[in-house]
């Protein structure tokens, strides 16, 4: 399982199960940022290095906050995953600071991410 496959499905369970394709979401919301390389090198130059390494790593991982992934994320990102997800936009940053550490952690067992 990939790491938006994961996330896809922890989003849409959040969302009282509306499945969605979160792969396709990403790689149409961040056709520019490398897949998921390109989203965490986009995490760590908003100063999230520390919590993106923990994610990834073996052990425990550090919380994110929803502002910090507002901050993160282009306003553009942030209206196109909302709206894939059929949400509002000031509820996608809650939902993602709740669930993208788990994501990342799951997709990468053993400290790394698959290429």
């Amino acid at each position: 399982m990939g790491l938006f496959d994961g996330l896809g499905s922890v989003i849409a369970d959040a969302l009282s199960g509306k499945p969605v394709n979160i792969l396709a979401v990403a790689e149409d919301i961040f056709q520019n940022a490398d897949g998921v390389n390109g989203i965490l090198a986009q995490l760590n130059q908003a100063g999230l290095g520390d919590q993106v390494s923990s994610w990834i790593g073996t052990g425990a991982n550090l919380p994110v906050s929803a502002d910090q992934i507002k901050a993160a994320l282009s306003s553009e990102q942030v209206r196109g995953l909302a709206t894939a997800f059929g949400i509002d936009a000031d509820q996608l940053p809650q939902l993602l600071a709740q669930h993208l550490p788990t994501a990342i952690d799951q997709a990468s067992p053993n400290g790394v991410l698959p290429s």
